[in-house]
């Protein structure tokens, strides 16, 4: 009984040591693909500036801005580059 302790304390505290350390992996992750949406959006709005006056400045903050929040942010920043 005591070998079975020994052996079962290290390896529930690896697999928790384990969980703790997918959850940021997976944050990082998900912020990478939506950035790349971001990014993918910002490039086809710009190349529609013809038609729109509206050019989105291709940056890091744009970039996470419009990956973050979606169409509302891509929304926001247009009323920001209207104003």
């Amino acid at each position: 009984m005591e070998k079975i302790v020994t052996l079962l304390i290290p390896a529930l505290m690896a697999i928790v040591l384990v969980r703790l350390l997918i959850l940021p992996i997976r944050f990082a992750f998900k912020l990478v693909i939506h950035s790349a949406c971001g990014f993918a959006c910002l490039w086809l709005l710009n190349t529609a500036a013809v038609f729109t006056g509206i050019y989105f400045p291709i940056n890091v903050v744009t970039v996470l801005a419009a990956g973050f929040l979606g169409l509302p942010g891509i929304g926001i920043m247009a009323l920001l580059a209207v104003l």
